[in-house]
């Protein structure tokens, strides 16, 4: 989406649960607004009122049997809601926006750690976003062991945290392949280093983005 004019940009953050994503993206947040940006901050599944009653069936423990397939159009259902409604009139209006998770987390989850084919995924996404990827997506990376342990320090979890460890070591490989494989836009952070450090590797990426 880089280079079109009047359009704005669109920032991911990504990782498995325990990473920090949500205490670093009002940081990002900040980073562009000082820059004079106009920015809107949102999240997946869910950003809308439609796609957080979506994201809330998803995660909610009742909802245990919820088969794979079913997992990932409900996520695909969300996205696209989520597109029409808020995305993409606030990239057209110029803004930034600022979204915990995308298409990269459905590729990492249902792809890598659910067994899915990526193909279908990527059918999915032709289908809900043709042409749209995010312009900068901030990969924050930390062994699974280190990020699960933060995750039970929060208290109650909910249906994707109470999944074993061998799913999380797998979605987070995924996430670290999309990285090696999508470079000119996937930058990888190293979430295991004191916050302050953390939003210093952070705030290179995203001013190095904006000097483009």
């Amino acid at each position: 989406m880089i280079g079109q004019a009047g359009r704005g940009r669109f920032v991911t953050i990504e990782g498995i649960e325990g990473v920090g994503k949500s205490s670093n993206m009002a940081f990002v947040a900040e980073l562009l607004r000082t820059a004079g940006k106009t920015v809107v901050v949102t999240r997946e599944p869910g950003g809308t009122p439609l796609a957080e009653q979506i994201r809330a069936l998803l995660l909610d423990h009742a909802h245990q049997e919820l088969s794979s397939q079913a997992e990932l159009l409900l996520m695909f259902a969300a996205r696209a809601q989520h597109l029409a409604e808020k995305i993409l009139p606030a990239l057209n209006r110029g803004h930034w926006v600022v979204c915990d998770r995308f298409t990269d987390a459905t590729r990492a989850y249902q792809g890598y750690g659910r067994g899915l084919p990526l193909a279908q995924i990527e059918a999915l996404a032709a289908l809900v976003h043709p042409g749209l990827e995010p312009d900068l997506t901030l990969l924050l990376d930390a062994p699974v062991d280190i990020a699960l342990a933060r995750v039970g320090r929060r208290g109650p979890v909910d249906r994707f945290e109470r999944e074993e460890q061998s799913f999380f070591v797998k979605v987070a490989e995924g996430y670290r392949h999309i990285a090696r494989e999508a470079k000119h836009r996937v930058v990888r952070i190293d979430a295991t280093q004191p916050l302050a450090d953390v939003q210093a590797q952070i705030r290179e990426a995203v001013e190095r983005f904006m000097a483009r």
